[in-house]
């Protein structure tokens, strides 16, 4: 790893900061209540433990969101509070089921968060600036632990996508 004494610590430490402001600016973020209302779409299917839950709704809105434990958990302890779902010890696991009122819930709520990412502009306002955090994320790593020669192909590799790029737009 780059000490802020190093040459090149400055670039690597930019793009790093790029990186993070893109991902803090446009990729996307789900509003209050979605992982509520992701949770009691897919418990309505069938029960499941915090971390399918937290899988599936990662899968079905084609990677352009994954909840965090710190999301997902908490809010499985109100619907619990709330009467909506149970829990079952199995495995050493958690799994989750929805009550009769659960599934009443689940019948009335608006549709599951990632119905509504992938049904807009999911792949232009979602799926795109998620794989170009990932790319930026990739440049970060060959720039910290990559060889000079790693790097150059890199660039090469850079450079020749965002002329693809371009061409894409270029197109009628």
């Amino acid at each position: 790893m780059n000490s802020a004494n190093e040459p090149g610590f400055g670039l690597w430490e930019t793009v790093e900061n790029l990186h993070s402001e893109f991902e803090r600016r446009v990729a996307p973020r789900m509003g209050r209540g979605d992982v509520r209302a992701g949770i009691l779409a897919l418990l309505a299917e069938g029960p499941m433990h915090g971390y399918q839950i937290i899988r599936e709704i990662e899968k079905r809105s084609n990677g352009s969101w994954k909840p965090s434990p710190g999301s997902v958990y908490p809010t499985l302890q109100l619907l619990a509070d709330e009467g909506l779902i149970q829990s079952e010890e199995s495995d050493g696991r958690k799994t989750y089921s929805l009550t009769e009122s659960g599934r009443g819930e689940a019948s009335t709520a608006r549709r599951a968060p990632w119905e509504a990412t992938t049904a807009s502009d999911g792949t232009r306002s979602k799926v795109l600036p998620k794989a170009a955090a990932n790319l930026a994320h990739a440049v970060v790593q060959v720039a910290r632990g990559g060889t000079n020669e790693q790097a150059q192909e890199a660039v090469t590799v850079i450079d020749e996508a965002r002329r693809k790029i371009y061409a894409i737009l270029a197109r009628e």
